[in-house]
């Protein structure tokens, strides 16, 4: 019998540093010590939390990746109980040594103890082997998540206005300017002189 060299526990803490780089492509574009605080403040918030785990797995006592789990439901306006199964990462010297497959696990023993019918998760986009390894494991692509900066969606939703529009929107911001500038005029003119 051959003992595993993958163990599972939850996360503490001190484990910060090494899930900012476990996660290194989820986390808000941040100064490190940002990310190692933002992570601090998750695992205690998933820690006093019902329905939050973080999952560390160890390779051999090493940290090799971690997930973190998220009892909720399919999407707000589809109310089915879900665990999802949010950023499953491994470092990528531990990959195919049976730590992913170990995460999702966890996943599916969390979903199995709530009494809950699904799991959900998801992959980046570009990242073919860890979409192709969530597909051996019967996970279908329910939905894509796309994001932009606020910046730039304003700008192509302006683009493909009508040109009308694009006109009169500008129009109307001119408008505006121009009567802002003509109350600071008005405002700091004299009103006149009353010595009388």
């Amino acid at each position: 019998m051959t003992r595993s060299l993958v163990s599972l526990r939850s996360a503490l803490p001190s484990d910060a540093p090494v899930l900012a780089e476990v996660w290194a492509d989820s986390l808000r574009r941040a100064e490190h010590d940002e990310q190692i605080s933002d992570l601090v403040q998750i695992i205690a918030a998933a820690a006093a939390s019902a329905h939050d785990r973080i999952v560390v797995a160890e390779y051999d006592g090493e940290v090799a990746g971690a997930v973190h789990l998220r009892e909720t439901t399919l999407s707000p306006l589809n109310l089915e109980p879900t665990v999802r199964a949010i950023s499953p990462h491994v470092l990528p010297q531990y990959r195919r040594h049976g730590v992913g497959r170990a995460l999702m696990e966890a996943a599916v023993a969390y979903a199995e103890e709530l009494g809950i019918g699904h799991v959900a998760t998801a992959a980046s986009s570009g990242s073919r082997d860890a979409n192709r390894f969530m597909a051996r494991l019967a996970f279908g692509p329910q939905a894509v998540l796309r994001v932009a900066s606020t910046h730039a969606v304003r700008a192509r939703l302006t683009a493909q206005r009508p040109a009308a529009q694009r006109t009169s929107g500008r129009h109307l911001t001119q408008v505006l300017a121009a009567r802002r500038s003509m109350r600071r005029v008005r405002s700091t003119s004299p009103v006149g002189d009353f010595r009388g």
